[in-house]
């Protein structure tokens, strides 16, 4: 069963001054949010193949639709992230049926490889509640200067039957950064973490 797609929302961000300085390259950040009808609302299933589903596609879509907003060539992407907002009359465990089992294998194919974890959040929220997306390095979890979130808000989303679905690309890591650990030029992104 496809996702029932209410609204799609793609936004981009991008920071060019930090405490007065310069950021250069600007800093940029794609959020991409689906919201769908929830197939289970209102009902407990036992089987949630259908969520499951519903996650690999949405992970290639909004993966792909944030990177080409950022109008970078997948390989430039950098980091990554996804949450799930499940409104009242689901449960959290539908959020985690979408993020977790398939959704990841598209939005690396989206950014061109991604060995790390994509990290994630999930909550039952109602109309216009907002998520915090983490975020990280792609290829590499141990890359401090990637450790970020963008917030994700729909002001008419989730209603009670719908779930919000969000997922974030990144072009670069946080603002001027400057807190040590692995830099990007030291990435290997062979096990996921160096």
């Amino acid at each position: 069963m496809p996702a029932e797609i209410r609204k799609l929302i793609v936004q981009v961000d991008e920071t060019r001054l930090e405490m007065g300085r310069p950021v250069t390259p600007p800093v940029r950040r794609a959020l991409a949010m689906a919201v769908i009808t929830n197939p289970f609302a209102g009902r407990y299933e036992e089987n949630l193949d259908a969520l499951i589903a519903i996650g690999e596609e949405l992970g290639g879509l909004l993966g792909d639709r944030c990177v080409a907003a950022l109008g970078i060539a997948p390989g430039e992407a950098e980091g990554y992230g996804k949450a799930a907002i499940v409104g009242e009359a689901g449960e959290l465990e539908h959020a985690a049926a979408i993020l977790h089992p398939k959704l990841g294998a598209p939005l690396r194919r989206a950014v061109e490889k991604g060995a790390a974890l994509v990290p994630s959040a999930k909550k039952v929220g109602g109309m216009g509640c907002a998520i915090d997306v983490p975020l990280g390095h792609k290829d590499a979890a141990f890359v401090r200067s990637h450790f970020d979130a963008i917030e994700a808000r729909v002001p008419d989303a989730p209603r009670a039957n719908e779930i919000v679905v969000a997922v974030s690309v990144t072009a670069g890591g946080r603002p001027l950064p400057r807190v040590g650990g692995l830099q990007v030029s030291e990435v290997q992104g062979q096990d996921g973490l160096r």
